[in-house]
């Protein structure tokens, strides 16, 4: 199943809330980014089918290796977009939501040109 932009950003906030609390439920992604539960619900369905995500038998979400290797992508990017942009004088806000919707697009060759180019800074 291909991800899209929206499975993606579920995947890493559930890596975001897991890094956090141990222990992630649905409840917990809707809080987090506001997201209406029945959003987050059929969101959760897809994620488990598409093998990105199990739920256990107390309603917990945890990342499979394929899950958890997209979240710790997507959030990799996030970090090193956010942190450029900060470098260049942007206020963390405003480079916290420009990186949500960077990251998502970005080449992985730009990426890895933006790595380098911090290291040198």
């Amino acid at each position: 199943m291909q991800l899209q932009e929206s499975g993606e950003m579920y995947l890493e906030t559930i890596l975001v809330l897991t890094k956090k609390n141990n222990a992630v439920r649905s409840l917990d992604v809707a809080e987090y980014r506001n997201y209406s539960k029945p959003s987050v619900s059929r969101a959760v369905k897809l994620l488990k089918d598409g093998g990105y995500i199990t739920v256990d038998e107390n309603g917990f979400l945890w990342l499979t290796d394929v899950g958890r290797e997209v979240a710790e992508k997507i959030y990799d990017r996030h970090r090193v977009i956010e942190e450029c942009l900060v470098r260049l004088g942007v206020d963390k806000e405003t480079a916290a939501q420009d990186a949500c919707r960077m990251e998502h697009v970005v080449s992985d060759t730009t990426l890895e040109a933006i790595k380098r180019f911090l290291e040198r800074q």
